[in-house]
């Protein structure tokens, strides 16, 4: 089986709206619960419920489904995003950080991981200290969790979606964007989705259900890029 880790906030967790996207079902696509994959179902990530802040569809999905058509194999998500964390809560020796190495070392019991998926930054896009120094926070926090991990899996980060412009808290978040893809052009074994043209819900801070299952396979597209290169 293919495993996959989630990390990140809210964009990777997903809060898209249920009953806006058709449902993905695939029975080669897994979950973690409790340590054991379960068939996936959404939401994978569960990490907020209250009015303000709840999750839902999330990009994952797609990419999972992308992936099992393509290889034709078990595709296994391991969710570990948390909404509304700064790069700062993802550093070695935070909470987050080893939450996902556990769990990541232990989804290692049930197959191969083969990929490490990123999204964040809208957290860090409110000073522009914060934004230009997010590329090298970024590259040590994710060198450091690979060795701790075990494993060479290719990263997939995602840029920030445009209609943040919109959005009060998150000034800098073209910033974050540039940080994203020259961490991302620096190594063979890194690959960006962009968020070109994808749409967020009326909040200004979160993708929409429709944008989020395109972005989802545009994760995907960037991991088969990665892959691609490494055959070669």
């Amino acid at each position: 089986m293919k495993l996959f880790l989630m990390i990140g906030q809210s964009n990777m967790a997903g809060r898209g709206e249920f009953g806006e996207v058709p449902d993905i079902s695939d029975h080669r696509c897994r979950m973690m619960r409790n340590g054991l994959f379960r068939p996936m179902a959404e939401p994978i990530n569960c990490d907020r419920q209250n009015h303000n802040d709840t999750y839902g569809v999330c990009l994952a999905a797609s990419f999972a489904r992308d992936c099992a058509e393509t290889y034709d194999e078990a595709v296994g998500l391991i969710p570990c995003a948390d909404g509304g964390t700064t790069l700062a809560r993802w550093q070695p020796g935070e909470i987050l950080y080893d939450h996902a190495v556990f769990l990541a070392r232990l989804g290692m019991r049930s197959g191969e991981l083969a990929g490490i998926l990123w999204h964040q930054g809208e957290s860090d896009s409110d000073t522009e200290e914060n934004a230009r120094s997010y590329g090298e926070r970024f590259e040590k926090m994710i060198g450091q969790m690979r060795r701790d991990i075990g494993t060479d899996a290719p990263v997939i980060v995602g840029e920030l979606g445009d209609y943040l412009k919109k959005c009060g808290g998150t000034p800098y978040y073209r910033i974050v964007n540039e940080e994203l893809r020259r961490v991302a052009d620096a190594h063979a074994d890194f690959g960006i989705a962009s968020a070109a043209g994808l749409t967020g819900k009326p909040d200004n801070l979160h993708f929409d259900s429709v944008s989020l299952r395109e972005f989802g396979s545009r994760y995907f597209a960037a991991y088969q890029a990665v892959v691609g290169r490494a055959a070669r």
